[in-house]
């Protein structure tokens, strides 16, 4: 069974994709504030001494989630106004027993 997809909500795709990118944005903000912490300790120059503390690196996971939302947003509704023009995205499905 062939199926289309009509319409993609912009608010909830985007939120979803926003909050999966700040998640996966701490899979390297965390191992980096570790290592700048010790290049900081060891008298080494690290990111500190570059004038980028704890706040930048807490606006790394912001910027992401804002940018994937807006980015994943405006992609919902380019796809919502194209459908009327080209159709949807096509998938088929199959019915599964448990």
């Amino acid at each position: 069974m062939k199926t289309q997809i009509k319409r993609l909500s912009p608010h909830q795709n985007g939120k979803v994709f926003g909050v999966i990118c700040a998640l996966g944005s701490l899979v390297f903000i965390v191992p980096m504030m570790f290592f700048t912490g010790l290049m900081g300790a060891s008298g080494g120059v690290g990111m500190h001494g570059m004038g980028m503390g704890l706040g930048m690196f807490l606006l790394f996971p912001l910027g992401y989630l804002v940018l994937g939302y807006l980015s994943v947003a405006l992609g919902c509704i380019v796809y919502n106004f194209a459908f009327g023009f080209l159709g949807g995205i096509e998938y088929e499905a199959v019915q599964v027993d448990d």
